[in-house]
């Protein structure tokens, strides 16, 4: 497994954890941003990662019939541990601001589906994701992602049902709560949600 301390030096130096004034998908404020997609640009640094995070779900979740991924975020990792796991995989993606089956893709009744992202904050894009799964009939087995950064106050997921490979504590603030010193800061809005 991976540490901790190793994990987050990884993420430095592949510029996944930023500093600055981030507006997330959610609609949150922070002072950290993790983008997984540069972890992920380098498969020699991110291959520790998905590993160990593909070990933990074999440990937590027993026969996945299918891995689905929101897109864009959840798309690469979802892969990589599909492929780690020999699972299918698949994803969904916004449709008029709706996530949807697209591409062929489905999933059958009383499958066992687990949902990967890269990033869980307030789990809104998983539970969005979990709608599809319940639609089709299928069994919600859980929850997993690279980087768990939520906390009590915006977590809409059970806690309980998400295996990470690593937890930050990483503040957010709802807008009418921004500290001083952030608001001194320029914002930047790289959520997925935000790009046109």
């Amino acid at each position: 497994m991976l540490s901790l301390k190793n994990s987050l030096a990884v993420l430095r130096k592949t510029n996944a954890l930023l500093d600055g004034h981030f507006v997330l998908s959610s609609g949150l404020h922070s002072p950290s941003y993790v983008q997984c997609a540069k972890l992920l640009s380098f498969p020699n640094k991110s291959e520790k990662f998905t590993k160990s995070l593909a070990s933990k779900i074999k440990k937590k979740f027993k026969n996945i019939d299918i891995i689905i991924s929101p897109a864009m975020g959840g798309i690469v990792i979802g892969y990589e541990i599909g492929r780690i796991l020999r699972k299918e995989t698949i994803f969904c993606e916004r449709v008029n601001g709706n996530f949807k089956l697209r591409r062929g893709f489905n999933v059958k009744k009383k499958s066992r589906v687990l949902i990967i992202e890269d990033v869980i904050t307030t789990g809104k894009s998983s539970l969005e994701c979990a709608k599809l799964i319940k639609k089709s009939g299928a069994i919600l087995l859980g929850f997993a992602c690279l980087i768990d950064r939520s906390n009590m106050q915006t977590l809409k997921i059970k806690r309980k049902k998400i295996v990470s490979q690593v937890k930050l504590k990483i503040p957010t603030y709802k807008e009418k709560n921004i500290p001083k010193s952030l608001k001194k800061i320029p914002i930047t809005k790289p959520g997925s949600r935000f790009l046109k």
